[in-house]
């Protein structure tokens, strides 16, 4: 179980890797995957996902990791410790990435199995401008409703570390709470896109289409700004039962 879970990490780290998609470069980015309830091979700090192998990852305790975002009482001067005594292997001298306590946050859902963390280049240009929070809350075409549902979980900007652990944690919870449904993507101001599912297929299409509809929308704004569609078309997409169809075919799903 866990070698093919990790091969199947490894392809999907390389192809949100690769240079020609513009999602990751040098040492950006980190990807996860969960082993069993309580652990999951997370990228390793400092190591690069284009060219990645079996050794650039590191397996970790999601329960570990977990409890010092949990504890109100830890700091950033935890972490370390934490990180360390969270790794599986006693003798592993690697660190895991420090993004490694957002796939446990995410990763304690059953539902998810596989995590993608990149820095695409036009969803960025979004996420790094003034207009942002206005950019992302819509949706453009029902392709982007399908591939990354009726809204994704909106993170301003924060310290990286445990402090934006804690309130990805929060929000994402808000989320579910008020939404009724699982997200497939989390948005960072000023940082990044989250995105997962059950399967490698489910991470990179969400990210493919991030980036597609952030492209679109980047035109759009130069053409006078973005028309969102209405929410009564998009709950209209959202709830077809051709599109779940045709989502779980994009996620490699069986229906």
């Amino acid at each position: 179980m866990s070698n093919s879970v990790l091969q199947q990490l490894i392809e999907m780290s390389r192809y949100l890797g690769d240079p020609a998609n513009g999602y990751a470069i040098l040492g950006e980015g980190n990807s996860s995957v969960r082993i069993d309830e309580d652990s999951f091979y997370v990228k390793a700090s400092g190591t690069t996902m284009a060219n990645i192998d079996e050794s650039g990852f590191v397996a970790v305790s999601i329960s570990k990791v977990t409890a010092i975002i949990d504890d109100p009482k830890a700091g950033d001067e935890d972490v370390t410790r934490v990180f360390q005594e969270a790794l599986l292997d006693p003798n592993e001298k690697r660190r895991p990435s420090v993004e490694a306590m957002l796939h446990a946050i995410l990763l304690r859902v059953p539902e998810y199995q596989f995590i993608g963390h990149t820095h695409p280049i036009y969803t960025n240009a979004i996420l790094c401008s003034k207009v942002a929070e206005e950019a992302v809350s819509g949706r453009l075409f029902p392709d982007q409703v399908v591939s990354m549902k009726h809204k994704s979980v909106w993170i301003p900007y924060v310290d990286p570390g445990l402090v934006l652990a804690r309130e990805v944690k929060t929000r994402f919870e808000r989320f579910v709470e008020e939404e009724g449904v699982l997200p497939s993507a989390i948005l960072m101001q000023n940082h990044g896109l989250i995105t997962m599912g059950a399967s490698p297929k489910a991470v990179t299409s969400c990210t493919d289409m991030s980036e597609k509809a952030s492209r679109v929308l980047v035109n759009a704004y130069a053409m006078g700004g973005p028309r969102f569609m209405s929410p009564q078309d998009v709950d209209r997409i959202f709830t077809r039962p051709d599109e779940h169809y045709r989502l779980n075919s994009i996620a490699g799903r069986k229906s």
